[in-house]
């Protein structure tokens, strides 16, 4: 089970580090296997999120992840999406922009610095529409239920999750605008630039996000359709598999799953650059990461870890929520990357070890409602 998962990334783990060595000799290799690692520490929480949506996809599409959807999430969010922003921002051809990243590593540095205010906004809002629409939903399963309830209560309200992101966007522009003033100006023209960014990822949020839903839906009319029949076979002794996605439905989950790949990715792209400025090394680096991080939300599906932990994504949407709020944060201030992978890790774990405490407090209950059933009928008997 966990080779015939994780085989590919074993592979290309080998891969990855030798072509490291041949490109950068040892010092390549250590840059890569630390790439390697903070790409998994902080899209963690990723894999949890993932596996929440990709287990509702038949077989067919959790290869069509695997696979095709990794080729997406290695080339064009890690190697070719660092490109096009330095194209974009910098006003240059896509040519160009590799010729910088080849031989002028530090000005391609550079200019993805400059264009990381709109690349925070855009993931930023993207990623706090998610946790919005999340902790404002009303689950019969509360982790903090202290919390989760009011917010539940609060979530009746239409489009309450949409006006608090503009509200936060306007914010995050204004603070921009306001700072790249006081210091001379410097990046006051951005402040336009950077609330564009921060709608259009709103707005991809709400299209994809909204296909995925509207699949969704007529999904779980098909199983109400299937329940009478699921109803038969328990009485005939037959057993009915369960309805998964296939069709228009996996597809546009599919792509929200790789919208949310790429929300994920902007954070370890972007740290990366604090560890190197050579694409070849960082794309190595990264690709691993992304690697395992594919691999660990098919394991996750496949050993039904989110049946058995429920809290595991709450944890993880909290751990978006506040990966949005850093990188909304980074607009104007530097935060460093220990504390982006820390907070994703430290949230997770902490909804992993409350999840295990649930379980032992249900089984402790289960086995004394036995004993007092058994005493039960031994007083009966008697």
């Amino acid at each position: 089970m966990l080779l015939k998962t994780f085989g590919w990334s074993f592979a290309v783990t080998a891969l990855g580090l030798v072509a490291a060595v041949l490109y950068g000799g040892w010092t390549g290799f250590g840059i890569v296997a630390i790439l390697s690692i903070l790409e998994i520490s902080v899209s963690f929480d990723n894999a949890v999120v993932n596996a929440g949506i990709l287990k509702k996809m038949n077989a067919f599409w959790q290869k069509i992840f695997l696979t095709i959807g990794v080729l997406i999430a290695v080339f064009g969010m890690r190697l070719v999406f660092p490109v096009v922003i330095v194209a974009i921002s910098a006003k240059i051809g896509p040519i160009e922009a590799v010729r910088l990243a080849l031989n002028d590593k530090d000005q391609y540095q550079q200019l993805v610095t400059d264009a990381h205010p709109s690349i925070a906004a855009f993931g930023g809002m993207f990623l706090l529409m998610i946790f919005l629409d999340f902790i404002f939903e009303d689950r019969d399963i509360k982790w903090l239920g202290w919390l989760e309830r009011p917010l539940a209560k609060l979530g009746k309200v239409d489009m309450l999750s949409v006006c608090i992101a503009l509200i936060v966007l306007m914010i995050s522009a204004m603070t921009f605008a306001t700072n790249a003033h006081q210091h001379g100006g410097i990046h006051a023209d951005k402040a336009e630039t950077v609330l564009i960014a921060g709608i259009a990822g709103l707005i991809t949020y709400l299209i994809v996000g909204g296909l995925s839903g509207y699949f969704e839906n007529k999904l779980e009319e098909e199983e109400e359709r299937e329940h009478e029949a699921e109803e038969e076979a328990k009485r005939s002794g037959k057993k009915v598999p369960a309805v998964v996605m296939a069709g228009k439905a996996a597809f546009f989950m599919f792509l929200y799953l790789e919208v949310l790949d790429a929300s994920f990715s902007f954070d370890g792209v972007i740290a990366a650059f604090a560890i190197t400025n050579d694409i070849v090394l960082m794309s190595l680096g990264l690709g691993i990461g992304a690697m395992y991080v594919r691999s660990l939300t098919v394991y996750l599906v496949r050993r039904g870890t989110l049946d058995d932990y429920v809290y595991l994504e709450h944890g993880a949407h909290y751990a978006i929520g506040a990966l949005a709020v850093i990188l909304l944060v980074t607009i104007q201030y530097e935060i460093h990357e220990v504390i982006t992978g820390l907070v994703g890790v430290v949230l997770i774990a902490w909804s992993f070890f409350s999840s295990a405490q649930r379980n032992r407090r249900l089984a402790a209950a289960e086995v004394k409602d036995m004993g007092s059933n058994e005493k039960a009928e031994v007083s009966s008997g008697v």
